[in-house]
């Protein structure tokens, strides 16, 4: 067999332990393995006719080529967030446009699906979130045979307890956090610390729950600034050290407010997020008169190498998926349920959303997290 292998969305620590280990399962049986640059967009910008297309879009791998790429964090395969069945003018590659449609975006999974087959792509192992398993669906339904591995530092794709990316994001958010108190408190002033997290709060939860956080605000709830600046006011004045210290999801809205966007839509319709935390910091101080320190920690969540759990999970993740495509599986997602290693459909990525469980997680009166009982609960609570 000949199995391809991509990386899209956004970057994560484990993708490159993932991408090795499925080289190091499937190699010594006797297959090959590809790996698709730049995501779905190495499909889509592959023309089969062209050596020097293949070469810049196809890379072939074997053991000594991934020798050494799980010491370090990001994707050897590069990343995008290109869908090929949603292809705006400006990005369709020159090769494809006499095959443009009347109007955009355009649908190009027919070329997609020739280059699979001009390639002798018998199998596709794609590791994403939501977008990119969005479009693995569609192949699959194009019949495609597809095994898919979830990761987002978000860890909201439905179906799993866990996506791969996300135990380093947390683990880089609370010591970030935690450095950050010796400014804070050396200054006597309030942080806001603007974290990822589009429509799931989880990574402010989790982290101000790990690290102590006196309040956070999370996708999922509307906040009310003055009623946070009462707040904030009271937690400084109670700690011995005059400071305190506030998470803020990127996703977070005001109470009857809208989520800070900019700039135009990506191919899955997503337009960027970011500086909530900035405009809260500032509110804070024009409602509290105290010093602010406002920090999104942004990339830095999801840099450098995978801690040991991430290490662990897109190691067997990928073990599990070049398994179940060797076999001939189709259509299935690798998931972790109830502290298991399991498989489930790609379709139960689109029938729901994950998100946090404010009324067991969350205290949505005092904007802190609210974890009373964790029996039964998976590692991560959600």
């Amino acid at each position: 067999m000949r199995i391809g292998v991509l990386t899209g969305g956004g970057d994560v620590p484990g993708l490159n332990p993932c991408i090795k280990a499925v080289v190091n399962r499937v190699v010594d049986d006797g297959h090959d393995v590809v790996g698709i640059r730049r995501g779905w967009g190495g499909l889509l910008e592959c023309d089969p006719d062209d050596e020097r297309s293949v070469a810049d879009c196809i890379l072939p791998l074997d053991p000594g080529v991934v020798r050494t790429i799980d010491r370090t964090g990001g994707t050897m395969l590069h990343t995008s967030r290109t869908n090929p069945s949603r292809v705006r003018d400006k990005d369709v590659p020159g090769h494809l446009r006499d095959q443009r449609g009347p109007q955009e975006p355009h649908d190009f999974t027919p070329h997609v699906l020739r280059n699979l087959e001009r390639l002798g792509i018998d199998a596709l192992i794609p590791i994403g979130g939501d977008d990119t398993l969005s479009y693995a669906l569609r192949l699959h339904e194009e019949g495609v045979p597809v095994v898919a591995i979830p990761k987002t530092m978000d860890n909201d794709v439905h179906g799993t307890d866990y996506c791969i990316g996300f135990s380093t994001a947390i683990t880089r958010s609370v010591q970030f956090i935690h450095q950050l108190r010796t400014s804070t408190g050396s200054h006597e002033r309030i942080a806001v610390v603007e974290l990822f997290g589009r429509y799931s709060g989880e990574t402010s939860l989790i982290s101000a729950y790990l690290a102590g956080v006196d309040r956070a605000l999370i996708s999922e709830v509307p906040f009310d600034v003055d009623k946070l600046a009462k707040m904030v006011v009271a937690d400084k004045a109670r700690n011995p050290s005059n400071y305190t210290m506030v998470t803020v999801s990127e996703g977070a809205r005001h109470q009857g407010g809208e989520i800070l966007l900019r700039g135009e839509e990506d191919a899955y319709g997503h337009r960027k997020l970011g500086g909530i935390g900035e405009i809260v910091g500032e509110a804070l101080k024009e409602r509290t008169g105290e010093g602010i320190v406002s920090q999104q920690l942004g990339y830095l969540m999801r840099s450098g190498s995978p801690d040991s759990l991430d290490l662990m999970v897109a190691t067997n993740y990928a073990v599990m998926a070049a398994d179940l495509a060797v076999e001939g599986s189709r259509g299935r997602m690798m998931a972790l349920r109830s502290g298991t290693y399991t498989n489930v459909p790609i379709s139960v990525t689109h029938e729901g959303a994950k998100r946090v469980d404010v009324d067991a997680l969350y205290d949505a009166e005092e904007y802190r997290p609210k974890v009373r009982h964790v029996g039964g609960k998976p590692m991560f609570l959600y």
